[in-house]
């Protein structure tokens, strides 16, 4: 059979080719379309099943040098990093605190479905934690990072990366699902008892509605420079935090560093009066999520989904229901029980499926049906994002727990 290598340079180029096939895909499909389904999860699980056929078929194998996914994978959590404002969440006070302390309790419990189910069937726990917030709250993103660390040699997890991307594909389309209808019966009570009129909620200025389309904005290359500075400081300065981290004895990701010390330069730049690249940052963020998420899905090993196929599907259909329960009967009431809970609640239900794309849709199904709700698209895309801090240092204590 022949072998065919391709260095780390053609591997990221042939990943830009698999990104826009994705979105050629995306953009012909009113399915992917629908759901928010990322253009390099569709590419580069097409370039995954081909090379699988070929490999079976013992015509043809691809292997890719990832070594520019780790680095794309460590810019990208340190964007998010960058994203921690402390003025951010003073502007949203106790709502964005509330939506932090309830996304921690979810992706623990998460992550306490997932691990037990995977023991029942007598499976590694830590794949089960893949199925738990690793895929559903942290997102495709979190889900190729973390799988990748549970394949390293410190834990030795065959198949995660396959387990937890697919888990993870599964939540971006649950968490589109389920958000709206979830909440349908909520509002039409709230219609039926007079609690809210909705032609009041309705009469709204424009410039409140907000709207989940392509980011647009104006830039230069100074603010460009000025954010690739930031970003190389943050990386730089990071692999000592990851040092110190490390001589905890508790095994950290690779990018904690990095994501720290992005937090920790965000605010320094915003407490001296700098003005901070937030879009390019953001930008630079998308970019290397996109190359990274298109490699880690070109190298999937899918024949290890066959195995473990029943066990996945209980637990993801266990994480669902538990989900709806939640969502409907304890976070709807504890965020006021009025229309604004109900699309916070949707919004949320988005996210800790999927990711912020799914939680921004289910809102604004909402709110354009009913009227906007600009509390909620400031307090569940901060605390959505809040949240990857600690899902990723409770998804550490849960693998070295059952390491």
């Amino acid at each position: 059979m022949f072998e065919l290598h391709l260095d780390m340079y053609q591997t990221v180029g042939l990943a830009a080719v698999v990104f826009w096939l994705g979105n050629l895909i995306i953009k012909k499909s009113s399915f992917l379309s629908k759901y928010y389904i990322p253009a390099p999860l569709v590419g580069g699980l097409i370039f995954a099943i081909l090379n699988t056929i070929f490999t079976a078929s013992g015509t043809i194998t691809i292997s890719l040098d990832d070594t520019l996914q780790s680095i794309l994978m460590t810019v990208f959590f340190t964007t998010v990093g960058f994203s921690a404002s402390l003025p951010l969440i003073r502007r949203g006070g106790k709502l964005i605190a509330l939506i932090l302390f309830v996304s921690v309790v979810v992706l623990t419990i998460q992550n306490v479905i997932g691990s037990s189910i995977a023991s029942l069937f007598g499976i590694d726990p830590r794949l089960g934690v893949g199925v738990g917030s690793i895929a559903l709250m942290g997102g495709p993103g979190t889900a190729a990072a973390f799988g990748a660390t549970m394949e390293s040699p410190v834990y030795g997890v065959e198949g995660a990366t396959a387990v937890s991307l697919a888990a993870a594909t599964f939540g971006l389309i649950a968490g589109s699902m389920m958000g709206g209808p979830t909440m349908r019966k909520r509002i039409s009570h709230l219609e039926q008892n007079s609690q809210i009129a909705m032609q009041e909620v309705a009469a709204t200025s424009e410039d409140e509605k907000v709207s989940i389309e392509e980011d647009k904005f104006e830039t230069n290359s100074t603010r460009f420079v000025s954010a690739g500075m930031l970003l190389a400081l943050a990386l730089g300065t990071g692999v000592i935090v990851s040092k110190l981290l490390a001589a905890t004895g508790i095994t950290f990701p690779g990018y904690m560093g990095a994501l720290v010390m992005g937090a920790v330069l965000r605010n320094i730049v915003e407490a001296t009066g700098q003005k901070y690249p937030d879009f390019e940052i953001n930008t630079i963020g998308e970019v290397s999520l996109s190359l990274f998420l298109a490699m880690a899905m070109m190298g999937l090993e899918l024949w290890v989904l066959a195995d473990l196929a029943i066990p996945i599907i209980v637990i993801l259909i266990v994480q669902v229901i538990f989900m709806f329960l939640f969502s409907y009967f304890i976070l709807f009431n504890i965020l006021g029980k009025n229309y604004h809970s109900a699309v916070q609640t949707a919004g949320f239900i988005g996210y800790a499926m999927g990711s912020t794309s799914n939680a921004m849709a289910n809102m604004q199904a909402i709110t354009r049906k009913y009227g906007p709700s600009p509390a909620s698209y400031i307090a569940i895309p901060i605390g959505g994002t809040f949240s990857d801090f600690f899902n990723a240092i409770i998804i550490t204590a849960f693998l070295n727990f059952f390491t």
